[in-house]
């Protein structure tokens, strides 16, 4: 009897894809058999099972993931709240040592990402995400027990180290569970988390700042509060989490076999496939890795100066500790919707390159506005500026991450390429920090300025590489002598990527 099991395949019914004892089969339109070469009815397509199969996965995998990622987020990015409440005072931090520990904590961000990532393929990101996250959840806490500078410069390496592949895992993770169609708008929710947890950050610190009683410098409550939520939480998704989609345990023997061939013929070559180091590494061999890696570069610098200094921008506007933190809550949340609305047109249009320049466009634009005009005189100008700062450095993260992933179907190179990718866009925050001076305060021209030029190159080079993948999918219908859609290919057959002649960009 066969299984009722779904492949979307919208444009083609002869596509073939491979099945865990290596048998062939063809997909074909919901509704219709999935048959192996010899003839053998192996499944029937059902849309209605995948769509069901998908909400599970929307409802069980996808808020667990958001919420990490917001503590992930909170205990990142609460400094800057911090700094706002007195934080150097207390600490007795002086010239550019503010600078320095916000700087420290992208030099093992980088270096571990990598090997943390390489653990996460092989261990299982269910396991390694709750593991990292306890950890830097300890580290938010012990901020609390620092006196000085050493003291926050030591926990901030070792917070650093424990959050550096935490989105490239997470990241990997969706595509163990979404075809390359649906993956943006997953990422997008789960993503939003970021501006979500940016926004609550400011409210957070709006009301642990009103807390005068204690024994403690107001600051510190906000690492109590934070640390001890993610500390908590990482424990439940250790035992919540499933390795992959076909191994969920809220999945029925039906829905686990649709799981894994949804992923085989629109994900990965193999799924849940060992890792091995140099057939994963060889994806620098493609000149494209190092276009990405560019392209994260540019991304990093916006991305971290938003993320790390827009309470100093905006408080530039003149208001005073509360209301600064107060007023990004709605930049915050409006870059949060912003994302949503460019993901779900990304994924309804299958393009990915045109929308991640467009994120970059609105950030040049947005410090341009904020560099170009007189703040104290124009406030709403200022203030508006501030928002299209945050719709310019969510959506290019997100769907940059996403672009690059649709086209990688080995899943080794794929946590590869993403393991280096997202920590060399954080560490563009060693390059925010620096150059947002305390000698430059208030307006701080030069960072704006900086920032301003890293989203307008950001925006060139993904036009180039979108041009470029156009022009190379052309070159290689015509040396085929067919035209091929990127949906017409199942990932089974593209696990050497360009090397493939079938192979097509999903740009």
């Amino acid at each position: 009897m066969p299984s009722e099991v779904s492949v979307d395949s919208p444009s083609s019914v002869e596509k073939a894809f491979a099945t865990e004892d290596s048998k062939y089969v063809e997909t074909a339109e919901p509704g219709e058999a999935v048959n192996a070469t010899d003839g053998a009815t192996l499944a029937i397509v059902s849309s209605q099972a995948e769509r069901a199969l998908v909400w599970k996965f929307d409802l069980r995998i996808l808020p667990v993931l958001a919420v990490m990622y917001l503590f992930n987020s909170l205990d990142k990015s609460n400094l800057g709240n911090a700094k706002t409440a007195g934080l150097e005072k207390t600490l007795g931090l002086k010239g550019h040592d503010y600078n320095i520990i916000l700087s420290v904590f992208f030099v093992p961000y980088v270096l571990t990402a990598p090997f943390l990532g390489i653990l996460g393929k092989k261990y299982g990101p269910n396991r390694v995400l709750p593991l990292m996250m306890f950890t830097f959840g300890c580290c938010t806490i012990l901020v609390t027990a620092t006196f000085n500078f050493s003291g926050l410069l030591a926990i901030r390496w070792f917070l650093g180290m424990a959050e550096s592949a935490f989105f490239p895992l997470v990241i990997y993770y969706q595509t163990t569970f979404y075809r390359r169609g649906e993956l943006a708008r997953r990422l997008a929710l789960f993503y939003a988390a970021q501006s979500i947890a940016s926004a609550f950050s400011g409210l957070l610190a709006f009301g642990v700042f009103q807390i005068k009683t204690g024994s403690l410098a107001d600051w510190r409550y906000l690492f109590i509060v934070e640390g001890c939520g993610t500390v908590i939480f990482s424990v439940f998704a250790y035992w919540y989490l499933p390795r992959s989609a076909s191994e969920a345990k809220f999945l029925n023997p039906k829905e686990k076999e649709l799981a894994y061939y949804r992923m085989q013929v629109d994900s990965s070559s193999i799924v849940n496939e060992r890792f091995n180091v140099r057939d994963s590494f060889s994806i620098f061999k493609h000149p494209t890795s190092w276009m990405i890696l560019s392209i994260e570069i540019c991304l990093g610098v916006p991305l971290q100066s938003v993320q790390l200094f827009l309470p100093q921008i905006i408080g530039r506007l003149g208001y005073d500790t509360v209301k600064t933190n107060l007023y990004t809550v709605a930049p915050n949340v409006s870059g949060a919707v912003m994302l949503l609305i460019l993901a779900f047109a990304s994924d309804y249009t299958r393009w990915r390159f045109p929308f991640v320049a467009a994120g970059f466009l609105f950030t040049f634009i947005g410090f341009i506005i904020y560099v170009g005009i007189d703040v104290e005189s124009q406030l709403h100008v200022a203030y508006f500026a501030s928002f299209m700062m945050t719709w310019g450095t969510s959506a290019p993260s997100v769907l940059l991450d996403v672009w690059y992933n649709n086209n990688i179907a080995h899943e080794g190179r794929r946590v590869v390429l993403t393991s280096f990718g997202v920590p060399l866009a954080n560490l563009m925050g060693v390059v925010s920090s620096n150059i947002f001076q305390n000698k430059d305060a208030p307006k701080y021209i030069p960072a704006l300025a900086t920032t301003a030029a890293f989203g307008a190159t950001g925006c060139f080079l993904t036009l180039v590489l979108g041009a470029w993948m156009i022009v190379d999918n052309k070159r290689r219908d015509r040396k085929m002598g067919a035209k091929l859609n990127v949906r017409d290919i199942p990932t089974e057959r593209l696990r050497d990527g360009p090397a493939t002649q079938d192979f097509r960009w999903f740009y």
